[in-house]
């Protein structure tokens, strides 16, 4: 099956794609030899597309700013992927991109393909198949790449750890939203947008703009050779969203030039690794009926306080 799976995705097919993706999302045992053997054979064809994490407050607009960015890219020949990371997913099991209903446009659009991250299992596992979808769909000829933050929290990190540039969009009329902004997101952005700039909101998005750049001054920047921009945009009436995409293609240019684009990226691939062997080996342990009863009972003792999580730890170590 892998081998049909692999001329399928290849060749573009569109099946082919969501088959090659459920295939990697399945926990089942007897899936992951064909699911190992597909991506090996893959990931000589991936790796050129262009990975651009995106996320924001609830409410500021992503999926709407995904899709009008999206229109415009296959509308100028690009072939665009988008892929969402939810860890919010692995306590609701519910659905995320709500069978692509919030990009409607885009799902139909013939040089697009939509796919929601897997609506349960750990974090780790839905990070692992998210990144493993990256593979398939720039394997399958999708050279551009939009990683969308559906959750908030982890998921931040989570995306920043898979893409070459990460953009936060940030609400107009900044004041609270201001005060709001977690320093930990500023320290992963590589750029800004200030969404939702058209009608009224105009003179807010601008002045927005500038205290987030005041604020940016306060955050060393993650790399030497960039200097985080903040833009305005609307996604309603597309103004801005081509001076977005040039940004984002100035950032590859600066980091490909640097080098620190490959670096970035080979991180990523060990983190990637690290991660999988985490969660496979705590899942290697748990098939131990023994060890899982243990670990279940001092979980208990530690959500009760009447252990220390590393007194918890080493007692499980010492059993292995």
């Amino acid at each position: 099956m892998a081998s049909e799976l692999v001329d399928g995705v290849l060749a573009g097919d569109r099946t082919a794609i969501g088959r090659a993706i459920t295939l990697v999302e399945s926990t089942r045992v007897d899936h992951r030899h064909d699911a190992a053997a597909l991506l090996d054979a893959l990931m000589p064809y991936a790796g050129e597309a262009t990975r651009v994490g995106i996320t924001g407050v609830p409410g500021v607009g992503k999926s709407t700013f995904i899709e009008a960015l999206g229109l415009r890219l296959t509308a100028a020949g690009r072939e665009v992927a988008v892929l969402a990371v939810d860890p919010s997913s692995t306590r609701t099991g519910g659905s995320i991109l709500g069978d692509k209903t919030r990009m409607a446009n885009l799902s139909v659009d013939n040089k697009a393909f939509i796919r929601a991250s897997p609506s349960s299992g750990t974090l780790g596992g839905v990070t692992s198949a998210t990144r493993e979808a990256m593979v398939i769909v720039e394997a399958a000829g999708y050279d551009v790449v939009l990683v969308e933050t559906v959750g908030v929290g982890q998921s931040e990190t989570v995306v920043h750890g898979m893409v070459d540039t990460f953009l936060v969009l940030m609400l107009p009329g900044a004041g609270d939203e201001l005060q709001g902004i977690k320093k930990g997101v500023l320290e992963l952005a590589d750029m800004l947008a200030v969404n939702k700039a058209d009608g009224p909101n105009v003179e807010k998005a601008n002045q927005a703009a500038v205290d987030y750049r005041r604020a940016l001054h306060l955050v060393e920047p993650a790399s030497p050779h960039w200097t985080p921009p903040v833009l305005t945009c609307s996604s309603r009436d597309g103004s801005g969203l081509a001076e977005v995409w040039s940004e984002i293609e100035r950032h590859q240019a600066a980091m490909t030039s640097s080098g620190e684009l490959t670096e970035r990226r080979r991180a990523q691939t060990l983190l990637w690794m690290t991660t999988m062997l985490h969660d496979r080996l705590l899942e290697h342990f748990d098939a131990d009926p023994e060890f899982r009863a243990a670990r279940e009972a001092l979980a208990t003792e530690v959500a009760s306080g009447r252990l220390t999580p590393t007194v918890a730890v080493d007692r499980l170590i010492d059993r292995l």
